[in-house]
C-alpha cells in the first residue's frame, strides 16, 4: 500500500514539473517568424481603420469622396476688410497684387465650403485664369475691363456681385462699401444651381502629398517668414512655425491673421513663394502676371525651406521639384505670387 501511495505522489510531481516547465516555454520570446507575422497584422489593422479618401487639394483623408467642384472666391485683403471670413477654411489661399502693392486673395474651397465668405472683391483677368485652370467655379464682386470681357465670353463659370448684389450678395453694416459684400456657402450653391453650372470635379489637380509631417525631409531651418509687397506696413506678413501643433500662423502688418467668424488663428501646413514676372498695365497700377513660363519658388513646411520652381501644369501653378510635383504636408497651404527678385521680397530666420 505505501509503495501506491509512493508511486502516485510521484506521478503527481513529476506532472506539475512538467506544467511548469511548460508555462515557461509560453512565456518566452516570440521567435522572429512570430514578431512578423504580428506586425503584418497590426499594419492591416492600421490600413483598415485609415481613411479610404483623399483631398486633391489638401492632401487629409476622409470618409467620404471628394467630388464637389472647387469654389474660388475672390477676397477683399485691404486692411478696412479684414480680419476675412472664411479663410480658415480654403484648403488653398493664393495671394498677389491686384493693383500696386495692394494684394488680393483667391480662396479655393473644396473640401468643405464656410457658412460666410468675404468680404468678396473684384476679379481681374489672371485671377480667372487661376479659376479657369483649376477648373473651379469663380465667385467676385466687380471685375476689371479684361476681366469683365472674359466673364462675358464664359472663360469660367461664375457669379458677380455686380448682377446679384442684395440677392446672392449681402452688405454688412460692420464695414464700410467697397469692403463690406459678403456671401454665404449656401448662396454660392443657389449660384451655381441658378445659371446651371457643373456641381462635379472633373480635374483633380496634380499636387501630391505627403503622408504626415513626419514625413519631410530635413532643409535648411525656417521658423520665422517674412514677406513684403512694398512698403507698406499693411502689406508685410510674417509666418510663424509652432513646432508643438507644427502649423504655420500668421500675421500682417503685425496683426494676427484670424478667421472673422471663428476667431481662430489661420494655420497653414505648407508656405510657398512663386516668382512671377509682373508688369503694370494701366495709370491704376494695375498688373499683367504671366503664369505661363513658371519660375523659381520657396516651399516652408515642418520648419524648413526648400528652394523649388514652379510651372503650368495643365493649368494649375503647380510646386515642382526634380522634375516632379513637390510633395506637400497634408493640411492649408498658402501661395504667394511675387515679382522678380523673391531673394529681396522673402527672407528667413531659422
Amino acid at each position: 500500500m505505501k509503495k501506491w501511495m509512493f508511486m502516485i505522489i510521484l506521478v503527481l510531481l513529476v506532472s506539475g514539473c512538467s506544467k511548469d516547465k511548460e508555462e515557461i516555454v509560453e512565456a518566452d520570446e516570440p521567435t522572429l517568424a512570430e514578431k512578423e507575422e504580428s506586425l503584418l497584422e497590426e499594419t492591416a489593422e492600421k490600413e483598415e481603420v485609415s481613411l479610404p479618401y483623399v483631398s486633391p487639394f489638401s492632401g487629409e483623408r476622409s470618409e467620404d469622396e471628394f467630388t464637389n467642384r472647387p469654389v474660388i472666391v475672390t477676397i477683399n485683403n485691404h486692411p478696412k476688410a479684414r480680419p476675412q471670413s472664411g479663410i480658415a477654411s480654403a484648403d488653398i489661399v493664393y495671394e498677389m497684387v491686384a493693383e500696386g502693392n495692394i494684394t488680393r486673395l483667391l480662396a479655393l474651397y473644396q473640401s468643405e465650403l464656410p457658412e460666410n465668405i468675404g468680404p468678396v472683391r473684384s476679379a481681374r483677368d489672371y485671377f480667372i485664369n487661376i479659376a479657369s485652370g483649376l477648373d473651379a467655379f469663380y465667385v467676385a464682386h466687380g471685375y476689371s475691363p479684361e476681366a469683365k470681357q472674359m466673364l462675358k465670353n464664359g472663360v469660367v463659370d461664375n457669379i458677380n456681385g455686380m448682377q446679384y448684389d442684395g440677392t446672392l450678395f449681402k452688405r454688412s453694416s460692420e464695414k464700410v462699401a467697397p469692403h463690406n459684400s459678403y456671401i454665404t456657402g449656401e448662396h454660392v450653391i443657389d449660384g451655381i444651381e441658378k445659371i446651371g453650372a457643373r456641381t462635379e470635379n472633373e480635374k483633380p489637380p496634380v499636387l501630391s502629398f505627403y503622408e504626415s509631417v513626419q514625413d519631410v525631409p530635413a532643409g535648411e531651418l525656417a521658423t520665422v517668414i517674412d514677406v513684403r509687397y512694398g512698403n507698406s506696413e499693411d502689406f508685410h506678413h510674417v509666418y510663424s512655425y509652432d513646432t508643438i501643433t507644427q502649423q504655420y500662423n500668421r500675421s500682417s502688418g503685425g496683426t494676427v491673421t484670424v478667421d472673422h467668424e471663428s476667431l481662430e488663428d489661420v494655420l497653414l501646413t505648407n508656405v510657398m513663394f512663386f516668382e512671377v514676372d509682373h508688369q503694370t498695365i494701366d495709370k491704376a497700377g494695375r498688373q499683367q502676371l504671366d503664369l505661363t513660363s513658371g519660375g523659381k519658388g520657396y516651399l516652408f513646411q515642418a520648419g524648413y525651406m526648400r528652394e523649388i520652381e514652379w510651372q503650368q501644369v495643365d493649368g494649375v501653378l503647380t510646386p515642382m521639384e526634380n522634375g516632379k510635383p513637390a510633395k506637400l504636408v497634408p493640411g492649408k497651404s498658402w501661395i504667394h505670387l511675387v515679382k522678380t527678385g523673391i531673394d529681396q521680397t522673402v527672407t528667413f530666420t531659422p
